[in-house]
C-alpha cells in the first residue's frame, strides 16, 4: 500500500509574486501532494481585501505546476475544508498570523492530528508583496 503524504497551504493570494512561488514550493516538498486553501474575500480581515477576485485567484493557484489542488476556503469556519481535505501537514507561511498553539488545539479538538510546520523560507525580492505591488502602481499612477 502507497501512504500520500497531503499538505495544506492557504493564503489569499492576491496578485502574484515569487514569494507566493517560494512558500508553495517549499509547502509541496513536504510530501505528496499539495492542497491550498484560497481565502475567501468575506473572511479577510487582517489586511486590505484583494485586489483580484477569488475565483480567479483560485484559478491561478490551480494553474500552478506544485500545486494538485485549489480551493475556496469556507465563508462560515476555516476549519471545515481542513477536515475535509485530511492533511497530515499544514504549513504556515512566515508571515502568516496564525497562532500554532491554539492552530493545534481546534484542530485536536476536530480530531485531527495534522502537523503544523511554519515555512522558514522567504523570497527576498522589491516586490515580493501584494502590497508592495499595489503600492508600485499607485505610486506611478499618481
Amino acid at each position: 500500500m502507497i501512504i500520500l503524504i497531503r499538505v495544506l497551504a492557504t493564503g489569499t493570494f492576491d496578485l502574484l509574486h515569487p514569494g507566493h512561488l517560494t512558500y508553495l514550493r517549499e509547502c509541496k516538498a513536504l510530501g505528496d501532494e499539495l492542497y491550498v486553501i484560497v481565502a475567501r474575500d468575506s473572511m479577510i480581515r487582517h489586511k486590505p481585501k484583494p485586489v483580484i477576485p477569488e475565483d480567479q485567484r483560485v484559478e491561478m493557484i490551480n494553474a500552478l505546476r506544485m500545486v494538485d489542488k485549489a480551493i475556496l476556503g469556507s465563508e462560515e469556519d476555516i476549519f471545515v475544508p481542513i477536515m475535509e481535505i485530511k492533511p497530515d501537514i499544514i504549513a504556515l507561511g512566515y508571515d502568516q498570523y496564525f497562532d500554532e498553539n491554539k492552530l493545534k488545539n481546534e484542530l485536536n479538538k476536530r480530531g485531527s492530528c495534522a502537523r503544523i510546520v511554519r515555512i522558514e523560507k522567504v523570497e527576498r525580492c522589491v516586490l515580493c508583496s501584494s502590497a508592495k505591488i499595489v503600492k508600485k502602481i499607485l505610486d506611478k499612477c499618481s
